[in-house]
């Protein structure tokens, strides 16, 4: 009989057919009726070739056959429990896992960069393949290739489930020598300076769109492809950027940069982390998301 066309349960009746030798106890034990046990005794008859159990008097004995089966489905048995369990636990300190996780580079630096450090001693075998957002997020979330995606609400589709991350404000940001950022900065001249933008090309930015939406007058004079840049495109000018605030006082640990509150009104960005519903009870994805908010809890 082909491998394919065989039920594997039927190795569970076979062992307790050979212990209880007897079709009920055999039925009870496995929660099945009398009758259903009768036919799965039919099957493995069929299967192996054999009687597996034979009627004398009032008792029900195991072939040679069959006794020469038993320890050989035990053992089949065991070691696909043994797999079964393997597949479904997670230990953080052995596995070798590789965690696929779309998302942006100021995701990277304010919250992925933090994580590792982490998993440095918790998980020190744990890999991350990291990937900026494209088109066919919902694709590739559906056909299994990416793990996670961590974005902005307002970019995520479809129905799959999603848990709050973080939630993010954004602030202006420039040069300490720029003359322009004086307290408050009014909205006239922040309108003045020349802005530097990120301009991710696929479906913008929230705080870019938001802006576009909501009669933008900003003299935009340098774009961008990433967050992490902007940073480093403001000292010794006079230009101003909007940045997401935990990333600016990132920055401004390293370059100088003075931080202010912006003179329009942005909602706050709601940051999510997406995963497929049939991976809602993943153990291992369950561990990863719960480190994740725990980071972001704390940054």
């Amino acid at each position: 009989m082909r491998l394919d066309k065989f039920d594997l349960n039927l190795l569970l009746a076979f062992e307790v057919l050979i212990e209880e030798r007897n079709v009920t106890r055999a039925a009870r034990r496995l929660n099945l009726t009398q009758s259903a046990m009768s036919g799965a005794l039919k099957r493995l008859r069929d299967a192996f070739s054999d009687e597996i159990l034979v009627q004398q008097g009032k008792k029900m004995f195991p072939t040679a056959a069959a006794l020469a089966l038993a320890p050989e489905v035990s053992s089949v048995i065991a070691d696909l429990r043994r797999l079964i369990a393997q597949g479904m636990a997670f230990d953080p300190q052995t596995s070798e896992r590789k965690f696929r996780v779309i998302t942006s580079d100021y995701i990277a630096i304010v919250l992925i960069g933090p994580l590792l450090e982490r998993l440095q001693h918790e998980a020190p075998r744990i890999r991350l393949e990291l990937t900026h957002p494209s088109a066919d997020v919902i694709g590739r979330l559906d056909d299994g290739t990416i793990d996670l995606v961590i974005a902005p609400e307002r970019f995520l589709a479809g129905d799959n489930p999603r848990d709050l991350l973080l939630e993010e404000r954004h602030v202006v940001v420039g040069w300490t020598g720029n003359p322009a950022l004086g307290e408050p900065l009014t909205r006239e001249t922040y309108e003045s300076v020349g802005h530097v933008v990120v301009d991710l090309t696929k479906g913008g930015t929230f705080a870019e769109n938001f802006l576009r939406e909501h009669s933008d007058r900003r003299r935009v004079e340098v774009s961008c492809p990433d967050f992490s840049s902007v940073g480093w495109l403001l000292p010794g000018t006079n230009r101003v950027a909007l940045m997401h605030e935990r990333l600016a006082r990132i920055m401004a640990r390293f370059l100088p940069l003075r931080i202010c509150e912006p003179p329009v009104d942005l909602p706050v960005m709601r940051e999510m982390i997406l995963y497929h519903r049939a991976n809602a009870e993943d153990p291992a994805l369950s561990w990863l998301r719960k480190r994740l908010k725990e980071i972001a809890s704390s940054i």
